[in-house]
């Protein structure tokens, strides 16, 4: 099984500009998450996908394989799925740019998933730590018993009702996907679902590709604020 992962990364991000190149000990962002997806020895090949030169001469320099993408792509996704129209592979995993705690686990655990040729999509869950459970920056998702999405929210899902102490997971914004899943996934409007959560991966389950999930113990800091970044750079520096 060829497996590649693809980093999107752009510069035109909202609340914190330009963050996958600022620095995190000293390196930007993007090193971070590419060393921690690199080490992951299963893969044949590990691609930047931008639509910024400055980030194109960034990958260069630094000897990182790296794809220039239109600017016109929407979301990772998109990006990803552009760079699958021209180099060939069983699995396309993507790991967004803004993960610096990304590491060889995630993606081993993506790939284990994708052994199984029925799975289409898969993705990441880990065990709900208490100040995310009711953030709505941490995303939370619910499974059924063979490990497939039921539902992914920003809301605290599921509710706990009785207050019987329901484990809360949260969703991980890794993800592998077969080429036939890309294909679909891009030639779908966005859902209705998808726009009221602002979560992509909606659009699978509201047009019945199921999505599994795996479950790993390494939690990750998705770069979304300056305070996001202060915290993964007290834990990388930690690490």
């Amino acid at each position: 099984m060829k497996v590649i992962a693809i980093i999107p990364a752009r510069l035109g991000s909202t609340r914190l500009a330009r963050k996958v190149v600022l620095p995190i000990g000293g390196v930007p962002m993007l090193a971070h998450v590419y060393k921690g997806v690199r080490a992951a020895t299963a893969l044949a090949d590990v691609i930047v996908a931008t639509d910024s030169q400055e980030i194109l001469d960034l990958s260069h320099q630094n000897g990182w394989h790296a794809r220039l993408t239109s600017p016109s792509c929407r979301s990772g996704t998109e990006r990803v799925y552009e760079v699958s129209q021209s180099v060939a592979a069983d699995v396309y995993i993507n790991v967004q740019g803004d993960e610096p705690m990304a590491r060889p686990e995630h993606i081993n655990s993506l790939i284990a998933l994708m052994k199984d040729p029925a799975v289409q999509v898969g993705t990441l869950k880990t065990p709900c730590a208490a100040p995310d459970i009711k953030h709505p920056h941490a995303v939370k998702v619910v499974t059924d018993t063979a490990g497939r999405a039921l539902y992914f929210s920003r809301a605290t899902i599921p509710y706990d009702r009785d207050g019987a102490g329901t484990r809360y997971y949260k969703h991980l914004g890794f993800y592998a996907y077969r080429k036939a899943a890309l294909d679909h996934f891009v030639a779908l409007p966005e859902s209705s679902l998808e726009q009221s959560e602002r979560l992509e991966q909606l659009r699978f389950l509201e047009n019945g590709i199921p999505i599994h999930v795996a479950e790993t113990g390494f939690d990750t800091i998705g770069v979304d604020t300056e305070d996001d970044l202060h915290r993964a750079e007290e834990f990388l520096t930690r690490r």
